[in-house]
């Protein structure tokens, strides 16, 4: 893949994270500063997707990423990016609170993931977990095809018995993402992502920090949500999974 064919996938999965729209060539034209023609720029296209990175939903549509071109994305073409001040703020001030005041994390730590995220957050220790923002979850267009909601309800209904899966999948200390077909989440592989953290507590007990959302998730955004807050709950035993689908 060539410098131009980078810029390209990475503008598709820049477009349809935002718009949850196949991309035409026109937008990319419009929008983007390529320099080239737009016979160019659909030849191009052609090539990602006969390459397997690139998907057209129907003749007369735009393209959307595959799986592989969300995967080359993730390791060739997004940027580090470091959470927000403002949300790093919002984070240190609640959990802080919490901690003041000798409250349980796991309750208010869904609510404030779900407001961050837009998504369904689910956290808790094996033993015990909660959820927060079905309201949000249902709001992603992607959620309006009844198949995919009731896989979603169904794993969330089996969640606990996913749990070792995830912490054997991802080494310690270390944040892994899942796309698609690799999602170790039962009922969902191959229609959502996920990006995973572990690390220890205090007491020695292995932890596991999870966010699951659509493909067209914000993979920056969400790895440095997990990284922040990893550091801020070192010393509790917590899962949190952020859930929600694509189509």
């Amino acid at each position: 893949m060539n410098s131009r064919q980078e810029k390209i996938l990475g503008a598709i999965v820049e477009e349809y994270t935002e718009t949850a729209i196949a991309v035409g060539s026109e937008v990319l034209l419009d929008k983007y500063d390529f320099n080239v023609s737009s016979a160019t720029i659909r030849a191009d296209m052609s090539k990602l997707e006969k390459e397997g990175f690139l998907h057209q939903p129907h003749i007369s549509a735009g393209r959307i990423p595959t799986d592989k071109g969300y995967r080359y994305f993730v390791e060739k073409i997004m940027p580090e990016q470091k959470l927000s001040l403002s949300d790093q703020k919002k984070l240190q001030t609640e959990i802080l609170k919490l901690r003041a005041q000798k409250n349980r994390l796991t309750r208010t730590t869904a609510k404030l993931l779900a407001s961050l995220s837009g998504s369904l957050a689910i956290t808790g220790a094996k033993e015990e977990l909660f959820d927060f923002g079905i309201h949000e979850l249902l709001e992603n267009p992607e959620f309006k095809n009844i198949d995919e909601f009731s896989k979603m309800a169904e794993a969330l209904d089996y969640l606990d018995e996913n749990v070792e899966a995830i912490l054997k999948k991802v080494k310690q200390g270390e944040t892994k993402i899942f796309i698609g077909q690799e999602n170790p989440i039962k009922g969902i592989a191959g229609s959502s992502s996920m990006v995973v953290s572990t690390y220890k507590t205090k007491s020695g007990e292995k932890a596991v920090l999870a966010l699951i959302g659509p493909k067209r998730m914000k993979y920056a955004k969400n790895k440095s949500i997990l990284d922040y807050m990893k550091k801020l709950l070192s010393s509790s035993a917590v899962i949190i999974i952020v859930f929600g689908i694509w189509y």
